[in-house]
C-alpha cells in the first residue's frame, strides 16, 4: 500500500518537471552582448586610404622580395650592398618620427618599369621638408617636376608611421589632397634606419616599379625660421 501511494507522486514530480522543460524549449534566443573593440591606430589610417592603396601597403614584403631580385638579376648586386641598410626590408628602428625640418632626400627605384628599363636606378638628391600640421607630420617635396606631399599616421606597428598622400604636378602650386584623384595618390611606409636617417618605401609606385624608396637625411644647417 505504502509503495502505491507513493507512484501517483512520482507520477506528479515528471510531469511537472516535463512542463518545465517544455516552457523552456518555448522559450525565445537569448540576447547576448558581445562588447565593442576599442578603435586601433591603424583603424584611423585604413579609414582614410582607399582599397587600392590598402593593399599595396598589405603588399609591402612583396615588393621588396620581387625588386632586390629583379635588381639582382639585373646585375646590381654591388649598389644594393652600397646602399647599406636602406635596401634591407628589415632595417627599421624604434622611434619612427623625424625631427620636423629640412631634409637631403633621394629617390632609389627598385624594379623594372618596362622591358628597356633597369632595375635599380638611383635619382639626384632634391629637397623635402617636415612639418607639423595639427596632431601630425606631413612630408613635402619641395624641387622638382614631380613633388609628392603627404601626411604620416600612426599603425599598430610601432616602427613604422604610414604615408598617405598626392603628387603635385609642373608648375602646380599645391598636390591634390589624397582622395581627390586616384591616378595622383601614394601610399607608403615611413621607418628610421639609423641615427638622423630615415627612408619612405612605397610599394608599387605609379612608375611601374616594384618599389621606390626615399633616403632622407637632414640638412647639416637646417634654415633659420
Amino acid at each position: 500500500m505504502r509503495g502505491s501511494r507513493l507512484i501517483p507522486s512520482v507520477l506528479l514530480l515528471l510531469a511537472l518537471s516535463g512542463c518545465t522543460l517544455l516552457d523552456k524549449s518555448k522559450a525565445g534566443p537569448v540576447n547576448t552582448v558581445v562588447a565593442a573593440l576599442p578603435p586601433t591606430k591603424a583603424d584611423t589610417w585604413l579609414g582614410i586610404a582607399g582599397p587600392e592603396d590598402s593593399d599595396r601597403l598589405r603588399r609591402l614584403p612583396m615588393a621588396w622580395s620581387e625588386g632586390l631580385q629583379e635588381a639582382r638579376s639585373g646585375r646590381f648586386s654591388a649598389g644594393i650592398r652600397q646602399e647599406g641598410d636602406l635596401l634591407r626590408p628589415g632595417a627599421a628602428l624604434a622611434r619612427p618620427a623625424p625631427t620636423p625640418g629640412s631634409y637631403n632626400c633621394r629617390l632609389v627605384r627598385l624594379g623594372k618599369t618596362d622591358r628597356r628599363s633597369p632595375a635599380f636606378v638611383g635619382f639626384k638628391p632634391f629637397f623635402c621638408y617636415v612639418e607639423v600640421e595639427g596632431d601630425l607630420l606631413t612630408i613635402v617635396k619641395q624641387t622638382g617636376s614631380e613633388r609628392p606631399a603627404g601626411r604620416l599616421w600612426e599603425d599598430d606597428v610601432a616602427t613604422r608611421l604610414i604615408f598617405l598622400g598626392s603628387v603635385a604636378l609642373g608648375n602646380e602650386n599645391q598636390p591634390k589632397a589624397y582622395g581627390e584623384d586616384k591616378s595622383r595618390d601614394m601610399a607608403g611606409v615611413l621607418e628610421r634606419i639609423g641615427p638622423m636617417r630615415w627612408r619612405l618605401a612605397i610599394p608599387y609606385p605609379r612608375s611601374g616599379a616594384r618599389l621606390d624608396v626615399y633616403e632622407l637625411t637632414p640638412v647639416a644647417e637646417q634654415p633659420k625660421g
